[in-house]
């Protein structure tokens, strides 16, 4: 009996969704990668902040860490390797003088144009063996997920500041 309640509260890892989904990121981050750090020398990080500065005027740099939700030091060292290489610059925020807005160069733009029909052709091949509906379920789940991811991550910043109290 001991065995089979050991069993229930087992982790198989290979089914564990959390798992699974950061297995999947970093294999199709990586082959990306692959693609674009041959071309255009760029990192995972880099692509990221191009990509998410790409869809907006300028960002701070806390504004790039809560959308790509990676981490002021990784999101710190890719802005300045982007801004060496001349891909982005820096502007003072007129309201603010304080806060620093981060945007793409001329050159910027042109290297996140180039990546991008690199990355939706992965993006295409991958979603090829789902049909239509099956694609739009998909979507239709990842949006739930993250929606619950969202709310998981405020319940536990929520308990994080009471504990600090």
């Amino acid at each position: 009996m001991a065995n089979r309640d050991a069993n229930a509260t087992a982790l198989r890892l290979d089914e564990f969704l959390p798992y699974r989904l950061s297995v999947l990121t970093n294999r199709v981050s990586r082959t990306l990668a692959r693609l674009y750090a041959e071309r255009f020398d760029l990192s995972i990080p880099q692509w990221r902040v191009l990509a998410v500065l790409a869809g907006r005027s300028r960002l701070c740099a806390d504004e790039i860490c809560r959308l790509t939700e990676m981490d002021k030091v990784t999101v710190s060292r890719a802005v300045h390797a982007l801004l060496e290489q001349g891909r982005l610059e820096r502007r003072r925020d007129g309201a603010d003088r304080r806060r620093v807005q981060i945007e793409l160069t001329p050159g910027g733009r042109e290297v996140y144009e180039r990546v991008v029909p690199l990355a939706l052709s992965l993006e295409r091949r991958l979603l090829s063996v789902l049909d239509d509906g099956e694609r739009g379920q998909l979507d239709r789940m990842l949006t739930r997920l993250i929606g619950v991811s969202d709310d998981l991550d405020d319940e536990e910043r929520r308990a994080a500041r009471r504990e600090a109290r």
